[in-house]
């Protein structure tokens, strides 16, 4: 797992989840059309750090820039990018109502 710093939280990247994927797990709105590197709708400032792209991008791409959609982080990365809201999780006790007994009987 990679960490990913943005403005305001920090995560870790999950294996096989691309950086926007990541973005998206936790609540941080980027714009996307292809997901595959070819439209540069995603494109986001990179503050600090290193991507390796997953296939190289046909969308331009300046130096200090990045498309989330097609990379994932070599070391910790920092991005331009706020988070827009909470993820979801549901909260223990909420959701589920813990079984007292095996006897179904009851």
């Amino acid at each position: 797992m990679t960490l990913v710093v943005t403005l305001d939280t920090s995560f870790d990247l999950l294996e096989g989840e691309s950086l926007l994927e990541g973005l998206e797990r936790t609540g941080h709105e980027v714009e996307y059309q292809c997901r595959s590197g070819y439209c540069g709708s995603c494109r986001t400032r990179l503050l600090a750090g290193e991507v390796r792209y997953l296939t190289e991008p046909l969308a331009y791409v300046s130096r200090n820039e990045v498309l989330p959609c097609c990379c994932v982080p070599v070391n910790t990365v920092q991005l331009e990018v706020m988070q827009t809201h909470e993820p979801e999780q549901p909260v223990l006790g909420e959701e589920f109502e813990p079984q007292t007994s095996l006897d179904f009987g009851k």
